[in-house]
Order: C-alpha cells, then structure tokens, then sequence
C-alpha cells in the first residue's frame, strides 16, 4: 500500500484543506479544564470531554455514537463517529482523551485528540476526494491503571470491528503530537540511539513489520508536505515504547496500526506529570502533523 499521487501531486498540496493553529488551540482549551482532570476516577470530567468531543464532530457534520461499557460499577464510553462515503474500505483514525492521574494531560492526549479533531474537519470538507470510509474513535481509559487491560477503550473498540476487520486499511493512533524542540534531549530505546536524531525536532511513524506500510505513507507524505521531518521505527513490541497506546490493541487483532508520536516520554519529560500543560505545545508543529495524516490517508489505496 503505497503513497499515490491520483488524487493530490506535491504541486496540488495548496488546494487541500490545511490545518489550522487556531482550531488546534481551541481544541486544546476545550479539552484541558484547570483542576478538573480527566482521569479514570473523575468519570464525571470524562463525560463533559466525551460529550463535548461528540458534539464539535456532529458540528462538522459527522456522527457520532458513545460506545458504552462498565469497569467496576462505573460507567466508562468511547465517542464513535463515522464519516461514510459508501466505500468498499475504511481507515480509522484515534486518539485516547483520559490522561494519568491529575495532570493536564495537555500532550498526554489532549494533543492527539486535537488532531483527530482537526482531521476531521478537514476530511469533511473534503469527503468528495475521499477513497474511503473513516471511522473516528476518542478512546477512554487508555491509562494505568487499565493499559494492557480489557477494559482499555481501544481493546473495547478493537474487538467490536472483527465483524469488519477485512475491510480495514489500517490504523492511525494519535499519541502525543504536541511536544518539539531544536535540542538534543531526545531519547530511544536502548541501541537505537545511533540510527535516529539527537535533537526532538521531529515525529516518529512507529509500526510492527506488519503495518510497515502505514508508516511509510505518513513518512512519504510528510516529505511532500517537507515541514517537519519524519522519523520511521519498525519493530516488535519487545522494543521499549513500540506498542505503548492503543494501536496495540489492533495489532492484537491483526489489524494493521501505526502510531503517530513525538514519542512521549523519551522526549518530553513533563509526561504524567502536573508540567504537561499546554503552554508546553507548538501547535504550529501539531498542523503540520495533522496535515501530514490527511495527506496520508487521502492517498492511501
């Protein structure tokens, strides 16, 4: 699955939509209430962030359903939306919006569903150059105390689309989009250090061998967009960090998944704690991000 030039050239890329810095930051604002966390023990502050993320979707057009389930006697729901052009394929494009314990959570994922959101417009405005279906989905619950669990929003998720799996491009998980810098502070795995950056200037495509392409799209389209570079790891999950966010739970599923990510806590260092606030962001990185996800999918064949 290749990046296709049938229907944007790099000549072509002004007249797509184009993320906005501005929509991204609202997003945020919207997202991040002050002392009002967003974590798995304040279902309350949950729902008002699931409710608002149903409604600004159903404003661009796009429906949207609560995919309900119960943990220990509370109620816990992943918003759902689906942009249908009547394609024979679809992509799904995620991101968690339940941050760790009471931080912000501004990078951690307030970020990634800010860009989900503002993919959404976008591919909404576009929906007549669409190839396929996109399934939206804001996952709860992605944080310890449930990741790796059943009861993560995405494992949730992941196992309601078996019925369908065959039709499934793949999978776009947003995880931390926000975080950049021109220093060298970035860290890796043990042993990759000598094959990527030093500096945290750029965002990571991270996929196992079997959803190899699905990195290498975004990669090639953030090349053509040539913004911000693009890093590509391909690796099982043994690799510290490779399957730390929902995409994991697809590839459980064999469903092809990449995640997105300025990759987390071996950059930013505010990571779960009460720092991830989002004068942290650049939000004119996060655009480019988002560009090159719809850039991506709107090639992909």
């Amino acid at each position: 699955m290749l990046l296709s030039s049938s229907i944007y050239s790099h000549a072509d890329l002004k007249q797509m939509q184009q993320a906005d810095a501005k929509n991204l930051s609202f997003y945020l604002n919207q997202i991040v209430l002050p002392n009002q966390y967003r974590y798995y023990q304040n279902v309350e502050e949950l729902n008002r962030v699931s409710s608002w993320i149903k409604g600004q979707m159903q404003k661009f057009g796009i429906p949207c359903d609560y995919q309900n389930y119960q943990v220990n006697q509370k109620n816990y729901r992943n918003v759902v939306c689906e942009l249908n052009i009547g394609a024979s394929k679809t992509v799904i494009l995620g991101a968690h919006y339940d941050t760790h314990g009471e931080s912000d959570g501004a990078d951690d994922n307030a970020s990634g569903v800010a860009g989900v959101l503002e993919a959404a417009r976008i591919f909404s405005a576009e929906k007549g150059n669409l190839n396929h279906n996109i399934e939206f989905v804001f996952y709860t619950l992605e944080e310890p105390p449930f990741f790796r669990t059943e009861q993560m929003g995405s494992a949730v998720h992941a196992k309601s689309v078996k019925s369908y799996q065959q039709q499934i491009q793949g999978v776009y998980i947003l995880e931390m989009i926000g975080f950049f810098s021109h220093k060298n502070i970035q860290d890796y795995p043990t042993g990759l250090k000598w094959f990527y950056p030093s500096h945290a200037n750029f965002i990571g495509a991270v996929s196992n061998f079997d959803s190899h392409h699905l990195g290498g799209a975004y990669c090639a389209a953030m090349k053509q967009i040539n913004r911000l570079d693009c890093q590509r790891l391909i690796a099982p999950s043994f690799v510290t960090g490779v399957d730390f966010s929902d995409h994991l739970n697809y590839w459980n599923q064999g469903i092809p998944a990449v995640m997105i990510t300025d990759t987390a806590f071996f950059r930013n260092k505010n990571y779960h704690t009460d720092k991830d606030r989002i004068d942290t962001l650049n939000v004119d990185k996060m655009k480019d991000v988002v560009d090159g996800v719809v850039f991506a999918v709107m090639n992909l064949e």
